[in-house]
Protein backbone atom coordinates (compact mmCIF):
# COMPACT_ATOMS: atom_id res chain seq x y z
CA UNK A 1 0.00 0.00 0.00
CA UNK A 2 1.01 3.70 -0.82
CA UNK A 3 1.56 5.35 2.37
CA UNK A 4 -0.06 8.90 3.02
CA UNK A 5 1.87 11.49 1.39
CA UNK A 6 -0.41 14.50 2.05
CA UNK A 7 -1.49 16.18 5.46
CA UNK A 8 -5.28 15.58 6.25
CA UNK A 9 -7.89 17.69 6.49
CA UNK A 10 -8.37 19.19 9.69
CA UNK A 11 -11.65 17.28 10.67
CA UNK A 12 -9.90 14.05 9.27
CA UNK A 13 -6.59 14.46 11.37
CA UNK A 14 -8.98 14.90 14.56
CA UNK A 15 -10.68 11.46 13.81
CA UNK A 16 -7.47 9.83 12.76
CA UNK A 17 -5.98 10.75 16.32
CA UNK A 18 -8.76 9.29 17.80
CA UNK A 19 -8.89 6.07 16.02
CA UNK A 20 -7.25 3.55 18.38
CA UNK A 21 -4.52 1.53 17.07
CA UNK A 22 -5.37 -1.87 15.46
CA UNK A 23 -9.01 -0.91 15.00
CA UNK A 24 -11.18 -2.11 11.72
CA UNK A 25 -12.67 1.07 9.83
CA UNK A 26 -15.39 1.35 7.15
CA UNK A 27 -14.75 4.90 5.77
CA UNK A 28 -17.94 5.29 3.94
CA UNK A 29 -17.79 7.79 1.36
CA UNK A 30 -14.16 7.73 1.82
CA UNK A 31 -13.29 10.08 -1.40
CA UNK A 32 -9.33 9.42 -1.83
CA UNK A 33 -8.74 7.40 0.49
CA UNK A 34 -6.07 9.73 2.72
CA UNK A 35 -7.87 8.91 5.96
CA UNK A 36 -7.78 5.29 5.52
CA UNK A 37 -4.03 5.07 4.46
CA UNK A 38 -3.11 7.18 7.09
CA UNK A 39 -4.95 5.03 9.75
CA UNK A 40 -3.24 1.78 8.16
CA UNK A 41 0.46 3.62 7.81
CA UNK A 42 0.10 4.96 11.07
CA UNK A 43 -2.02 3.58 13.02
CA UNK A 44 -1.79 -0.23 11.94
CA UNK A 45 -5.89 -0.11 11.23
CA UNK A 46 -7.62 -2.93 9.26
CA UNK A 47 -9.23 -0.16 7.09
CA UNK A 48 -12.07 -0.75 4.40
CA UNK A 49 -13.66 2.12 2.33
CA UNK A 50 -16.86 2.67 0.54
CA UNK A 51 -17.03 5.54 -2.30
CA UNK A 52 -19.73 6.47 -5.07
CA UNK A 53 -17.29 7.83 -7.63
CA UNK A 54 -16.04 5.41 -9.54
CA UNK A 55 -13.14 7.38 -10.36
CA UNK A 56 -12.28 7.86 -6.89
CA UNK A 57 -12.70 4.19 -6.17
CA UNK A 58 -9.97 3.17 -8.87
CA UNK A 59 -7.80 5.73 -7.19
CA UNK A 60 -7.87 4.16 -3.94
CA UNK A 61 -7.52 0.70 -5.04
CA UNK A 62 -4.49 1.93 -6.93
CA UNK A 63 -2.80 2.84 -3.75
CA UNK A 64 -3.48 -0.44 -2.19
CA UNK A 65 -6.58 0.44 -0.25
CA UNK A 66 -9.62 -2.12 0.63
CA UNK A 67 -12.46 -0.04 -1.27
CA UNK A 68 -15.81 -0.96 -2.86
CA UNK A 69 -17.66 1.44 -5.03
CA UNK A 70 -21.52 1.67 -3.38
CA UNK A 71 -24.01 4.05 -2.16
CA UNK A 72 -24.40 4.47 1.49
CA UNK A 73 -27.89 5.37 1.20
CA UNK A 74 -28.40 1.96 0.62
CA UNK A 75 -25.18 -0.42 1.06
CA UNK A 76 -25.08 0.03 4.46
CA UNK A 77 -27.82 -2.88 5.14
CA UNK A 78 -25.59 -5.47 3.74
CA UNK A 79 -22.89 -4.58 7.01
CA UNK A 80 -23.57 -7.16 9.72
CA UNK A 81 -24.04 -5.41 13.37
CA UNK A 82 -21.14 -4.13 14.81
CA UNK A 83 -19.06 -5.58 12.41
CA UNK A 84 -16.23 -2.64 12.68
CA UNK A 85 -14.99 -0.48 15.66
CA UNK A 86 -15.57 2.36 13.87
CA UNK A 87 -17.86 4.25 11.48
CA UNK A 88 -16.70 7.38 9.66
CA UNK A 89 -18.68 9.24 7.77
CA UNK A 90 -16.55 12.27 6.63
CA UNK A 91 -18.50 15.69 4.95
CA UNK A 92 -21.07 13.20 3.62
CA UNK A 93 -24.14 13.86 6.14
CA UNK A 94 -25.57 16.94 4.36
CA UNK A 95 -25.35 14.85 1.08
CA UNK A 96 -26.90 11.84 2.00
CA UNK A 97 -31.07 11.09 1.27
CA UNK A 98 -32.11 10.61 4.52
CA UNK A 99 -29.31 11.53 7.18
CA UNK A 100 -31.41 9.90 10.33
CA UNK A 101 -31.38 6.78 8.25
CA UNK A 102 -27.68 7.09 7.69
CA UNK A 103 -26.95 7.94 11.48
CA UNK A 104 -28.44 4.63 12.66
CA UNK A 105 -26.66 2.89 10.41
CA UNK A 106 -23.33 3.60 11.03
CA UNK A 107 -24.75 3.23 14.94
CA UNK A 108 -25.69 -0.18 13.75
CA UNK A 109 -22.77 -1.62 11.85
CA UNK A 110 -19.91 0.24 14.03
CA UNK A 111 -19.29 0.56 17.52
CA UNK A 112 -18.27 3.97 17.68
CA UNK A 113 -19.16 6.52 15.01
CA UNK A 114 -17.77 9.36 13.60
CA UNK A 115 -19.44 11.99 11.62
CA UNK A 116 -18.07 15.71 10.25
CA UNK A 117 -19.93 17.92 8.38
CA UNK A 118 -20.07 21.93 7.06
CA UNK A 119 -22.00 23.85 9.54
CA UNK A 120 -24.58 26.06 7.58
CA UNK A 121 -25.26 28.08 10.72
CA UNK A 122 -21.66 29.69 10.57
CA UNK A 123 -21.89 33.38 10.69
CA UNK A 124 -20.77 33.48 6.96
CA UNK A 125 -23.47 31.89 5.92
CA UNK A 126 -25.72 33.99 7.51
CA UNK A 127 -24.67 37.32 6.34
CA UNK A 128 -24.58 35.79 2.61
CA UNK A 129 -28.27 34.96 3.15
CA UNK A 130 -28.53 37.97 5.28
CA UNK A 131 -27.51 41.13 3.26
CA UNK A 132 -26.53 39.35 0.01
CA UNK A 133 -30.19 37.07 -0.11
CA UNK A 134 -28.56 34.34 -1.70
CA UNK A 135 -27.15 30.79 -1.06
CA UNK A 136 -23.44 31.35 0.23
CA UNK A 137 -20.38 30.48 -1.78
CA UNK A 138 -17.66 30.08 0.96
CA UNK A 139 -14.34 28.61 2.08
CA UNK A 140 -16.48 25.72 3.72
CA UNK A 141 -19.22 25.46 1.11
CA UNK A 142 -16.76 26.37 -2.36
CA UNK A 143 -19.73 25.85 -5.33
CA UNK A 144 -23.06 27.34 -6.32
CA UNK A 145 -26.49 26.09 -5.07
CA UNK A 146 -27.02 24.53 -8.86
CA UNK A 147 -23.43 22.54 -8.43
CA UNK A 148 -23.38 21.72 -4.94
CA UNK A 149 -24.21 18.29 -3.34
CA UNK A 150 -25.62 19.47 -0.32
CA UNK A 151 -29.20 18.57 0.34
CA UNK A 152 -29.61 18.91 3.59
CA UNK A 153 -28.14 21.90 5.47
CA UNK A 154 -27.40 20.42 8.87
CA UNK A 155 -26.20 23.07 11.28
CA UNK A 156 -24.22 21.82 14.59
CA UNK A 157 -27.17 22.48 16.98
CA UNK A 158 -29.38 20.21 14.46
CA UNK A 159 -26.97 17.23 14.68
CA UNK A 160 -26.96 17.58 18.47
CA UNK A 161 -30.75 17.56 18.24
CA UNK A 162 -30.60 14.10 15.51
CA UNK A 163 -28.10 12.78 18.06
CA UNK A 164 -30.30 12.95 21.01
CA UNK A 165 -33.51 11.86 18.68
CA UNK A 166 -31.44 8.57 18.35
CA UNK A 167 -30.67 7.45 21.18
CA UNK A 168 -26.89 8.82 20.85
CA UNK A 169 -24.38 9.43 22.92
CA UNK A 170 -21.79 12.16 22.17
CA UNK A 171 -18.46 10.99 23.35
CA UNK A 172 -16.66 13.84 22.35
CA UNK A 173 -16.92 17.30 19.48
CA UNK A 174 -14.76 19.13 17.71
CA UNK A 175 -14.83 22.16 15.62
CA UNK A 176 -12.90 24.60 12.99
CA UNK A 177 -12.87 27.58 11.71
CA UNK A 178 -10.35 29.03 9.48
CA UNK A 179 -8.55 25.41 8.99
CA UNK A 180 -7.87 25.68 13.25
CA UNK A 181 -9.90 23.82 15.77
CA UNK A 182 -11.49 26.20 18.09
CA UNK A 183 -13.29 26.33 21.33
CA UNK A 184 -17.18 24.52 22.13
CA UNK A 185 -18.52 27.75 23.10
CA UNK A 186 -21.07 29.12 20.40
CA UNK A 187 -19.55 26.74 17.81
CA UNK A 188 -22.91 26.90 16.11
CA UNK A 189 -22.48 30.01 14.75
CA UNK A 190 -18.25 30.06 14.84
CA UNK A 191 -17.93 26.62 13.26
CA UNK A 192 -17.28 26.52 10.05
CA UNK A 193 -17.35 22.50 10.21
CA UNK A 194 -18.14 19.96 13.32
CA UNK A 195 -16.54 16.26 14.07
CA UNK A 196 -18.94 14.65 16.12
CA UNK A 197 -18.22 10.91 18.23
CA UNK A 198 -20.99 8.97 18.50
CA UNK A 199 -21.80 5.83 20.69
CA UNK A 200 -25.23 3.88 21.47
Amino acid sequence: MTPPTSQLRPDLAAIAAHVAPGSRVLDIGCGDGALMAELEAVSGCDARGMELDGALVERCVSRGLSVVQGDANLDLANYPDKAFDYAILSQTLQTATRPDLILDELLRVGRRAFVSFPNFAHWRTRAALMFGGRMPVTRALPVSWYETENIHHVTVEDFRELARMKGATIERAWFFANEKQIGAPAANWRAEFAVFELSR
